[in-house]
């Protein structure tokens, strides 16, 4: 008997035993995890898993660490197996939504936000209802810019590319330290420091020498930055650490803020920090309106709409105001960074939270007269892609300048993009091109010297098509969004505009009846923007040209694709007059 309660204890006691080491592994994934050791957390809960221990919860602890690093195409695996297990928090059901539009699954995507809804999930119907038609808008719009990888990116993470006089700015971690090097625990990469280049330079070696001159410099984060038009004010974010002190919130976390620096003899020195930071929450992203009278930012502050919002603070002779919500039509329950005003005044962003392609993607604003924000409008492709798409920046001439992606076929973690505006046209003064519109949920761009009615400049507003279904004349949801965005163009921009409409048939069935239903096209276009406000007047004539202007060789007896035959079936929208 006595032996039995012996053996009895012990096998207690290495159960016990067994079970604590088990905790004890799981509480040091978890802390990993609340450090946000992203890295290192992945790695502990692979071992969970391998091992058997509470297998459940590291799935789905390791699919979200997998999301925090950016990385979709190592998420969805593990976002799946969740989804699969009994009573999953309904969140996941949206997680997994998410990583598969980052891996550019959009049916599935679809598939698994309708499950999160039936499970009682909050989303945005109507978005929901119209993501198909907004993904074919979005493809089948022209493309309006090219891109290219720069030179100098490396293996790390780069971004925030900023051109200044003759020198290119921007952020990256390439800095492994000769001996000693701090490494950002999230994604164990060098934190990131701010770097200088000539803007003709074609050395793709980029070291130390290229780093900012001064203290603006730090062993934390730096960047990404602003700098005044006189070239001797900067603003920039870091982690909270100045004069040799890391600052933190209650928790130990250490959050971004914004700084000032001045430039003496060549050398950015005297650092300040503005006075709506705080060790509570993260302030960053600076940027400066076209007249230097506003500094917008990124902050995660409470009382916002989401995750993170875009801010802005009025600048009064040196005097910073209080930040103001820059509101709904820009900021959503998700996440918006990375603010910037080109010289026109319009301000570009970067977001998960409204109708995109994959993760952040970029997207312009639209104003009115009085200069409120009206809407915004996705960039589109080759600008935005299934992957982080953010720190978008345009040159004076508005016809070139940089964003940041961590798409595939880049160099690391993050890569700089040059981007170059199509244009057919030769301009007289394309230095004038600098004012953005909307089109086809995609952007144009439209000359303007601060004269509107100013007849001697060339004037260029180029909507792209809309298209119809074969043997229809209805406008498409997916095209009306195209329409509203001409619309809102003609009403609120250009209220002189005068247009003719062009309407399109393939090449199959007889000329005759395609003469008749290219007609009602044109008619059905016309008729749908006097319903939405356009003057009839301003629409100087709507008609319907049949087969001609074949946009390809699809003729009535060649063997084309149905994508081909679309591109056929088409109306033009035609700027007749601008002032």
């Amino acid at each position: 008997m006595k032996l039995k309660n012996y053996t009895a204890t012990v096998l207690a006691l290495i159960i016990s035993v067994f079970s604590w080491a088990q905790n004890a592994q799981q509480q040091k994934a978890d802390n990993l995890f609340n450090k946000f050791a992203f890295v290192q957390a992945t790695n502990a809960y692979h071992n969970l898993i391998n091992q058997g221990i509470n297998t459940d919860y590291a799935t789905r602890q390791l699919a979200d660490s997998y999301a925090y690093l950016r990385n979709p195409d190592s998420a969805v695996i593990y976002y799946e197996k969740a989804v699969k297990q009994n009573h999953v928090p309904i969140e996941y059901y949206y997680n997994y939504s998410q990583a598969l539009r980052g891996v550019g699954d959009y049916e599935t995507s679809r598939t698994l936000m309708k499950q999160f809804k039936d499970a009682g999930g909050n989303i945005q119907e109507a978005r929901y209802l119209k993501d198909s038609d907004f993904l074919n808008a979005i493809f089948n719009a022209k493309k309006q810019f090219t891109l290219k990888s720069v030179k100098f990116n490396s293996k790390f993470s780069e971004f925030g590319a900023y051109k200044h006089g003759d020198k290119i700015y921007f952020t990256s971690a390439r800095d492994k330290g000769n001996i000693k090097k701090h490494i950002n625990s999230w994604n164990e990469e060098p934190f990131l420091n701010i770097y200088a280049i000539n803007a003709n330079s074609n050395d793709t070696l980029i070291g130390n020498k290229t780093k900012l001159k001064g203290p603006v410099n730090s062993i934390y984060h730096d960047g990404p930055l602003t700098i005044t038009k006189d070239g001797k004010t900067m603003y920039f974010s870091r982690t909270n650490f100045i004069k040799n002190v890391l600052g933190g919130n209650d928790n130990g976390i250490s959050n971004l803020k914004i700084y000032k620096a001045t430039l003496v003899k060549g050398k950015w020195k005297n650092i300040e920090e503005l006075p709506f930071n705080s060790n509570h929450f993260s302030n960053g992203h600076p940027a400066l309106s076209e007249d230097e009278t506003k500094l917008y930012f990124t902050s995660d502050r409470s009382g916002g709409h989401g995750g993170s919002d875009i801010y802005y603070v009025d600048i009064n002779n040196g005097v910073f105001g209080k930040p103001k919500n820059l509101g709904s039509v820009v900021n959503t329950n998700k996440n918006e960074k990375f603010p910037f005003v080109n010289t026109e005044g319009v301000l570009f962003f970067s977001s998960d939270g409204h109708p995109g392609l994959g993760l952040l993607d970029i997207y312009g604003t639209v104003t009115d007269e009085n200069k409120i924000i009206v809407s915004v409008i996705n960039l589109g492709t080759p600008v935005n892609s299934s992957k982080d798409d953010f720190s978008f920046f345009m040159d004076e001439d508005g016809l070139s300048g940089y964003l940041a992606s961590n798409r595939k076929g880049g160099s690391g973690s993050d890569d700089i993009y040059a981007f170059e505006r199509n244009t057919k046209l030769k301009l007289e003064e394309p230095k004038s091109i600098k004012k953005v519109i909307p089109e086809n949920d995609s952007l144009t761009l439209t000359p303007n010297n601060g004269n509107e009615t100013q007849g001697n400049d060339p004037k260029v507003v180029d909507f792209a098509p809309i298209y119809f279904n074969f043997n229809s004349a209805s406008i498409r949801n997916q095209d009306k969004i195209a329409l509203d965005n001409i619309i809102n163009t003609m009403v609120n921009i250009y209220p002189n505009m005068t247009i003719a409409i062009e309407s399109y048939s393939d090449a199959r069935g007889p000329e005759t009846y395609n003469d008749k239903l290219s007609q009602k096209r044109a008619t059905t276009t016309y008729e749908y923007l006097v319903s939405k406000g356009v003057n009839p007047i301003r629409i100087t004539s709507y008609k319907g040209f049949g087969e001609e202007n074949l946009l390809n060789n699809c003729y009535s007896n060649t063997k084309c694709t149905e994508d081909q035959h679309q591109q056929n079936r088409r109306t033009q929208i035609n700027v007749v007059k601008m002032n």
